[in-house]
């Protein structure tokens, strides 16, 4: 079944996520964000009493919304995603790699109070100073990997 067989254009998926952050901030008045959504499924998860029930409900369609384009697709297609990197090094030295980004990430929202797509789709349309300036790390952070990374494997990556 070829529910969705391609990604969507950009032009149709930018304005669509454009008119879910503005529609979220009229309905709830609160930004859309996976890091937040992971915050407030652990609080739920402890049971707190100041859980935003959405956000519980957003992480946990992540996962389904996954499992369920895997049972209306094509099936199970077991990929790392990091073909280029295991094509390289051996995949032990990818793990550490990707383990390190990870923790990196993690790391990174906590202290900024968000994610990418907290900050750089939510916070840049409130015009918030931090989330320009976070967002503009990221985005350097990211251009700056991608030349070392270039420079040390010759291109291949």
């Amino acid at each position: 079944m070829d529910l969705l067989p391609d990604r969507l254009a950009w032009y149709v998926a930018g304005p669509l996520l454009g008119l879910l952050v503005v529609g979220l901030f009229l309905v709830a008045n609160q930004p859309l964000g996976a890091s937040g959504a992971y915050v407030q499924t652990m609080k739920a998860a402890r049971r707190d009493t100041d859980t935003v029930g959405w956000r519980v409900w957003y992480f946990g369609g992540i996962f389904v919304g996954g499992a369920l384009a895997t049972a209306l697709g094509t099936g199970i297609d077991a990929r790392s995603g990091y073909d280029a990197m295991t094509s390289l090094w051996p995949t032990p030295v990818v793990a550490l790699i990707v383990l390190g980004g990870a923790v990196t990430m993690g790391y990174g929202a906590r202290m900024a109070g968000g994610c990418t797509s907290g900050h750089g789709i939510c916070g840049t349309a409130q015009r918030s100073p931090a989330s320009w300036v976070t967002t503009a790390t990221f985005m350097a952070t990211a251009v700056a990997v991608t030349a070392v990374l270039r420079l040390v494997t010759g291109g291949d990556l």
